[in-house]
């Protein structure tokens, strides 16, 4: 499926517009960079260990000196989704606006790193729809529940419990696991580096 394809399923608000291709490729951007450009989606609960090892990931990646960046679920609240607060459909906006942004990294041939809640299946499989077969990578940290309120790094869960915070994933809004995610991963059993371990060996053999 061409690129060209995947972007006319959005229909833009604004009128007199039209997608663009470039003359530079993407497959040559990748073979520039030795490496297939994919979307890691680090989704899971609060606590659960995303973030965690998305940040591990992405230190291991530019130690192997492989191409990568990290989008990480706070961070991006600060910018490009500073409008958007916890509702349901603030929720599927900010994840639909970083998906677009890990098309276009993924397009420049960069190993895209997310670290995101991403409640909601049909959100995270919207992302893959848009992407070729391959790209989007869904990687479950499936951390119990019970072990990620113990660690609450953040006292939110308390707070959430206490009626502080309300649509809190996990406890009164709910998380709709992944069906089939590529990886599942759960850090009450493994250790940062065990996870990052699986995640590299499921990448290694697109790299040159």
């Amino acid at each position: 499926m061409s690129d060209a394809r995947h972007d006319s399923e959005r229909t833009p608000r604004a009128e007199n517009i039209r997608w663009h291709a470039h003359d530079v490729t993407r497959g040559e951007r990748e073979q520039l960079l030795g490496q297939r450009g994919r979307l890691l989606w680090l989704t899971g609960l609060s606590g659960s260990g995303k973030s965690t090892v998305a940040v591990a990931l992405d230190a291991k990646l530019n130690a192997l000196g492989r191409a990568s960046y990290l989008l990480d679920g706070d961070n991006i609240r600060y910018g490009l989704c500073d409008d958007l607060g916890f509702a349901p459909e603030d929720r599927q906006e900010h994840v639909r606006r970083v998906g677009e942004v890990g098309r276009l990294f993924v397009d420049a041939g960069v190993l895209t790193v997310a670290a995101f809640i991403s409640p909601y299946r049909a959100d995270r499989d919207r992302i893959r729809e848009r992407m070729k077969p391959g790209d989007f990578v869904e990687v479950y940290i499936s951390t119990p529940l019970e072990v990620c309120e113990g660690r609450d790094p953040k006292g939110l869960y308390v707070k959430a419990r206490a009626g502080q915070i309300g649509e809190f994933t996990g406890i009164s809004a709910p998380y709709e696991a992944p069906i089939s995610a590529e990886l599942t991963l759960d850090t009450s059993v493994l250790s940062v580096e065990e996870a990052v371990d699986a995640i590299v060996a499921f990448l290694q053999p697109d790299w040159v």
